[in-house]
């Protein structure tokens, strides 16, 4: 057995005669409250450097940062995007176990198809589409057709999930994200009859029908912004409550990182932790000094090399307020 997994399962003895911290699914696995415990043992005080890579290329961009810093991130992501004939699925799953037993953080997340459309999901056409009233309506309404549609399709995620449930590794896991923004088919849906209803329809059938007891439940804004056609709206029109959130996180792009956005995200997690979902250009060291809540960031993708200097990536790899694969000590 690896030395790492060794600790792993000390931890998690550890952590079984005590924790402070519960996760919001009563049944968490002992691996994902583990690594709950982590986070907060880290709120405040450090953060996990993070980053994603297109599921075709499954750790492309981890090497891109190791070649620019001689180190490899904390957390690694990717995500169950279904818009190719290709479903990258099993991949995924078995990427996620070995990244895991290397002693990984994993996230995941879900670029999802509408459900009135089938497989393979145009980006455009079906992920950034529209679904009006009426359809939403019938897809949050138990028993509908749009709805038994939705179950269907969560339920090909949720096998996956399972594997990695059997497998013992705990996810960030972050569906249906930027949903305060106006440019996915879940986007924009103000109030109980809208997001809200759908993030608590997907915490009910995973949580009480699959039993995913490995899952920490991210749930993953955007940066708010008043950009015409290209808004965000605030955070608390979107949010379902703290009894269904584990982190509240936040996506910031182009260096918005604006201290009215992060104190928004803070009072309305009353000390819940709180995340950099996604990043295009990271936080430089004056940000990561004032805004020192964030548990971990995660760089978009190719977003490392064309958003970041290789001097800004390395001078952020190398704060000691930053936390890289390494060091990672559950």
């Amino acid at each position: 057995m690896k030395k790492s997994m060794i600790s792993v399962l000390l931890a998690i003895c550890c952590l079984q005669l005590y924790s402070q911290h519960v996760p919001v699914n009563k049944n968490a696995s002992p691996e994902a409250k583990m690594l709950l415990e982590y986070l907060y043992r880290l709120q405040g005080k450090q953060t996990l450097s993070g980053q994603h890579n297109y599921n075709q290329s499954l750790s492309q961009y981890m090497d891109t940062v190791h070649s620019m810093t001689g180190k490899y991130p904390a957390v690694w992501g990717t995500d169950f995007i279904l818009n190719g004939i290709t479903d990258r699925g099993p991949e995924i799953v078995k990427e996620a176990i070995n990244k895991w037993q290397e002693g990984y953080v994993v996230t995941l997340m879900w670029h999802a198809g509408r459900p009135v459309d089938e497989p393979p999901f145009g980006w455009r056409e079906s992920i950034q589409g529209e679904l009006d009233d009426t359809r939403w309506k019938e897809l949050i309404t138990p028993g509908t057709p749009l709805n038994k549609r939705w179950q269907a399709q969560v339920d090909k995620i949720a096998g996956y999930l399972k594997q990695l449930q059997e497998a013992k590794v705990p996810v960030l896991w972050r569906p249906y994200h930027e949903m305060n923004g106006v440019w996915f088919w879940w986007g924009d849906k103000k109030g109980p009859e809208g997001y809200q209803a759908l993030w608590k329809m997907l915490f009910d059938r995973f949580t009480n029908e699959h039993h995913l007891n490995n899952l920490l439940w991210v749930w993953n804004a955007n940066a708010p912004r008043d950009i015409p056609f290209d808004q965000a709206y605030p955070y608390n029109h979107f949010y379902p409550g703290h009894e269904y959130v584990d982190v509240l996180a936040t996506d910031v792009y182009h260096f918005d990182y604006e201290d009215r956005d992060y104190q928004e995200l803070l009072d309305l997690a009353q000390g819940k932790l709180i995340a950099l979902g996604e990043c295009g250009e990271l936080p430089n060291t004056q940000i990561l000094q004032v805004q020192p809540g964030f548990s971990w960031f995660m760089v978009w993708a190719n977003w490392i090399q064309i958003d970041n200097s290789p001097q800004r990536v390395k001078e952020i790899y190398d704060h000691p307020q930053v936390i890289t694969h390494d060091e990672v000590n559950f």
